[in-house]
């Protein structure tokens, strides 16, 4: 069951030097973001051969190099002024008290209240349930390394990050150190942070993805941001910082803001995510996973269309799709290919629209 625990993991660990950096976009990640430049020019080739999409990134500095690595794909068929693109990406920052969309950081109570340790209560739990017996078996097989429950999630987490850092067309050989179902449950345990973290299950967690969903809407009304909550006046308020006449626009930002924009948009409401004291079903009947919302690379693509051109019935649509799977739309009445109407998509958006609970964050933490 164990074949590389069994046989050399002891060998392996004794030799392995960690050399992994922090908050860096690694070779792999470079890559995957100029695949997906290239995938955005053929997806959209009708649009991206006419004008340049508007481009937007947190400010950190492995956002700012995937919004460059992603031009470099993109730019790679338009035959346009790649450094030009490059030198013209809107870098918002991430300084405290900064309104930021593409960042969380100013609903204070969110941040510093109860609902802050909130995915850590939940992630607690599970853990107690499923680490256990993994930690036992690898103190086991490799005796004097008395490794605790949380180094024992520690050494899992060492097989995607170990393989992206050393990308060479197979897995690092931590993967080999667990079982399918020890998978599973590290997945859960992963999804329990973004749900209850920044997500649905956080009575906040939506409320941190409203502004960016405000500026969504006039994206795709070409009308002012109406906002109150996150969103940077300054910057929303000039043609030259957010633009309303574009057809293509490109954000760069954070899983953890992902999730909260997930969650104002309402894409997984009705899904939910599996309670943390029974063990786990199979993954295809468990709702909401964060392996297929916020993987390395995650993106959405929010499109508007304009279908029935030959008739007078001509409308805008709307649809999501979330790493290239259109997300059913519960908040509008979408049509079977999970389309909405615009005027029906954005009436649906009154949770952002209304504010969320943006008046709860500076309540007294």
């Amino acid at each position: 069951m164990y074949p590389f625990l069994l046989a050399t993991a002891r060998e392996f660990l004794q030799d392995y030097a960690y050399n992994l950096g922090a908050d860096q976009l690694t070779f792999y990640g470079e890559q995957q973001l100029i695949n997906m430049g290239h995938d955005f020019y053929q997806r959209y080739q009708g649009l991206s051969d006419k004008e340049d999409p508007f481009i937007r990134a947190a400010g950190s500095e492995r956002v700012i190099a995937s919004a460059e690595k992603f031009i470099e794909g993109l730019y790679k068929h338009t035959g346009r002024d790649k450094d030009a693109a490059v030198e013209g990406i809107l870098v918002v920052p991430e300084e405290d008290g900064y309104n930021n969309t593409l960042n969380h950081g100013n609903c204070l109570y969110f941040e510093q209240g109860p609902s802050s340790e909130l995915s850590h209560e939940k992630q607690e739990v599970w853990k107690q349930i499923f680490v256990p017996p993994i930690r036992d078996r690898l103190n086991t097989k490799m005796p004097g390394a008395n490794l605790s429950l949380d180094e024992t999630i520690f050494m899992m987490d060492m097989c995607p990050f170990s393989t992206v850092a050393d990308y060479h067309d197979e897995k690092s050989r931590f993967c080999w150190l667990f079982s399918e179902d020890e998978w599973r449950d590290y997945d859960y345990f992963e999804t329990l942070d973004k749900w209850y973290g920044y997500g649905t299950g956080n009575p906040l967690g939506a409320t941190q993805g409203v502004g960016y969903v405000n500026e969504l809407i006039a994206r795709l009304t070409r009308k002012p941001v109406d906002d109150e909550t996150s969103t940077n006046s300054t910057l929303d308020g000039s043609a030259e910082t957010f633009p309303l006449d574009r057809n293509l626009y490109a954000d760069f930002s954070h899983d953890n803001t992902m999730s909260s924009v997930y969650a104002a948009l309402g894409l997984y409401n009705s899904t939910g995510v599996m309670p943390v004291n029974h063990r786990l079903p199979p993954m295809e009947t468990r709702g909401f996973s964060a392996a297929w919302t916020v993987p390395f690379a995650a993106r959405m693509n929010v499109e508007k269309m304009r279908c029935g051109a030959a008739s007078k019935e001509e409308k805008e649509l709307v649809w999501v799709l979330v790493n290239d799977r259109v997300v059913p739309l519960t908040h509008c009445a979408a049509d079977k290919l999970g389309r909405c109407s615009l005027g029906d998509f954005v009436e649906g958006l009154s949770f952002a629209r209304n504010g969320g609970l943006w008046d709860q964050c500076f309540r007294d933490t």
